[in-house]
C-alpha cells in the first residue's frame, strides 16, 4: 500500500490518539475518566501495528517518528507506575471527595434539613418552654452541661482531661456518630433520618437550654469553629445514608443487587471523607475550641474563615475536572 493512502486511512484515529495522550498527560484524571479511556489499550495496539507496517514498508521517516512518538508516549502512560498511596487519598480529599458530594447534592440537602431543622424548632422550642429540656436530658446531664460551659471555666466543653486525652476521645465519639448515621441508612434511610434528627434535636436542646441560663457564649464560642467540619460531615455521613435507603427502594433501572452495590461504594467513600473532616474536626475542638482565653474576635473570625474553606472546598474541590470532561 502506497504511503499516501496508508496515512489518508489512519491520520484521523492518530490525531484522535495524540490529542488524547496531550490530555492525558497534562491531566491524567479527567482524561483516565473520559469513554476513551476504555478504548486505549486497544488503539495503542493498532498504533504499534501501524508503525511495524510503516517501517517494514519503508515509509517516510516523518511518518514513521510520528507513529514511533505516540507509540512511546503510549507506553509511557500505559505502564507507568501507580500513583503513591499517600498521592492518591490526597487527590481523593481534594477533589474526588467534594465531587461525590456534589454529585448526590439531593441526598445532602436533604439530611441537612433533618439535621438543623429540628435544631432551629427545639433551639426555638427550649426558649419559650424552658422545661422542654427536662424531656430530652436527665437532670444530672443538664448539671454536666452547665458545669462544662461555665464563663468560669479555663477550659470551655469539659471538665477534665488534657488536650490530648480529649483528641482522642472526640474521634471516637465523634467517627461513631457518623458511622451510625450512615450505617443505619440502609434500614431503608429510616435510620439515618432517625439519628440526624435525634442529634438536631439533641444539639437545638442544649443549645436553648444554656442560652437560657446565660451560658449561651461560652457555648457558642466553643463550637462554632470545628462544627464547619463536623456538623458537615454528619450530614454528609446521613446523606450517604440516605443514599443507600433510597437505592434499596428504588434501584430505578438497574437490578436492586448491583444498585446496592454502586450505592454501598460511594456511601463508603463519603463515609471515608466525612472520617478525615471528623479528625480535623475532633483536632480543632480539643486544641482550640476548648480555650477560654481566645478573645471573640479569634475565636469568630478563625471559625468564619473554617466555614468559608469547608464551603469552598466541597462546592469547588475537582471542578476544573468536571468541566475539563
Amino acid at each position: 500500500m502506497k504511503q499516501e493512502r496508508f496515512v489518508a486511512m489512519h491520520a484521523a484515529e492518530w490525531e484522535q490518539l495524540e490529542a488524547w495522550l496531550r490530555q492525558a498527560e497534562l491531566k491524567a484524571g479527567p482524561a483516565m475518566r473520559s469513554p476513551q479511556a476504555l478504548d486505549f489499550p486497544e488503539a495503542y495496539r493498532r498504533l504499534c501495528h501501524h508503525l511495524s507496517l510503516a517501517l517494514a514498508r519503508g515509509y517516510s521517516r516523518e511518518v514513521t517518528e510520528r507513529l514511533q512518538r505516540a507509540v512511546d508516549r503510549g507506553h509511557r502512560l500505559l505502564y507507568r507506575p501507580p500513583a503513591p498511596r499517600w498521592q492518591r487519598a490526597a487527590v481523593f480529599l481534594i477533589a474526588g471527595f467534594p465531587r461525590l458530594v456534589r454529585q448526590e447534592w439531593r441526598c445532602m440537602v436533604l439530611a441537612a434539613l433533618l439535621l438543623y431543622v429540628p435544631a432551629i424548632v427545639t433551639f426555638v422550642l427550649v426558649l419559650l418552654k424552658p422545661d422542654f429540656a427536662h424531656t430530652v436530658f436527665s437532670g444530672m446531664q443538664l448539671a454536666q452541661f452547665e458545669q462544662m460551659y461555665d464563663p468560669s471555666n479555663d477550659h470551655i466543653g469539659r471538665t477534665n482531661g488534657t488536650d490530648l486525652a480529649m483528641f482522642g476521645f472526640y474521634i471516637m465519639h465523634n467517627v461513631g456518630t457518623a458511622f451510625r448515621t450512615f450505617g443505619s441508612g440502609v434500614i431503608v434511610g429510616i435510620g439515618a433520618v432517625y439519628v440526624l434528627a435525634l442529634n438536631g434535636v439533641i444539639l437545638g436542646t442544649l443549645a436553648g437550654h444554656l442560652a437560657h441560663i446565660g451560658y449561651g457564649a461560652p457555648f457558642w464560642r466553643f463550637v462554632v469553629a470545628h462544627a464547619a467540619f463536623e456538623l458537615t460531615a454528619i450530614v454528609i455521613a446521613g446523606g450517604a445514608g440516605l443514599r443507600l435507603g433510597l437505592t434499596l427502594l428504588a434501584p430505578g433501572r438497574q437490578a436492586r443487587g448491583q444498585a446496592m452495590v454502586r450505592a454501598g461504594w460511594i456511601g463508603a467513600q463519603l463515609a471515608l471523607g466525612a472520617f478525615a473532616m471528623l479528625v480535623v474536626a475532633a483536632f480543632i475542638e480539643a486544641f482550640w475550641s476548648s480555650v477560654a482565653s481566645f478573645p471573640d474576635l479569634l475565636k469568630y473570625g478563625s471559625a468564619a474563615l473554617l466555614w468559608i474553606f469547608v464551603g469552598y472546598w466541597l462546592l469547588r474541590g475537582g471542578r476544573e475536572a468536571d468541566d475539563a470532561t
